[in-house]
């Protein structure tokens, strides 16, 4: 389904917070349509942290995000699968949720047309992981955000969700993501999230403290 060209995504001077303590500070960048953005940073730096800011999932202590409404699909580590669907009834699901009908393409881009009447419960890691990466495809949404979306898939399933993201991209959608692995996409570029690893508050960097955001 092809994305809206129209969707982008601006972050500006964002901070977010883990545990209650500030991680990162200061972070900004855009998204255009038909963009990849990969975030970089050794482990614990606050991949994970503004991924489920950005998709909406916790506050953030400051800056502003602007995006268009209802236009984020968030894939975290969890496949978000329900075990006692099948695979088929499991897309029947999130498509019936995101108003959209059609489960035959992403079957098939994702490979997994022969598994479709299989229980989730009963596939390997890397098919349920196919599987919880085939929900994006039913969103309709255009600016995905993923988190290490690559564990557990084989090399061929990593081509193959190269070759997913890539025509996601080219129908004027984005990707936001967190990830080790070089997916080979042209329309990719790196940010290095060490520059805003927060400072403590002695230091003047922001308090992070939780309370203040909700009070």
């Amino acid at each position: 389904m092809a994305a809206d060209p129209a969707s982008g995504l601006r972050v500006e001077n964002l901070a977010v917070a883990r545990g209650g303590l500030a991680v990162l500070e200061g972070v900004s960048f855009a998204l255009a349509p038909g963009e990849a953005l990969v975030l970089r940073g050794p482990n614990g730096i606050g991949k994970t942290t503004l991924l489920r800011t950005l998709a909406g999932l916790q506050p953030a202590l400051a800056g502003e995000v602007s995006v268009p409404p209802e236009s984020i699909a968030y894939a975290a580590h969890s496949d978000g699968i329900k075990a006692t669907l099948s695979v088929a009834e499991n897309l029947r699901f999130w498509a019936a949720v995101h108003g959209t009908r059609d489960i035959s393409e992403p079957l098939s881009q994702m490979n997994l047309e022969t598994l479709a009447e299989r229980p989730a419960n009963s596939l390997s890691a890397g098919q349920k992981r196919r599987l919880g990466l085939a929900r994006l495809l039913v969103t309709g949404r255009p600016i995905w955000m993923l988190d290490e979306p690559t564990v557990s898939l084989d090399t061929d399933s990593v081509a193959l969700f190269a070759r997913v993201i890539a025509d996601h991209l080219g129908q004027g959608g984005s990707a936001l993501m967190a990830t080790h692995i070089d997916l080979g996409l042209v329309s990719s570029r790196d940010l290095d999230l060490t520059p805003y690893k927060a400072r403590a508050p002695e230091a003047g960097g922001i308090s992070g403290a939780f309370d203040e955001v909700l009070s």
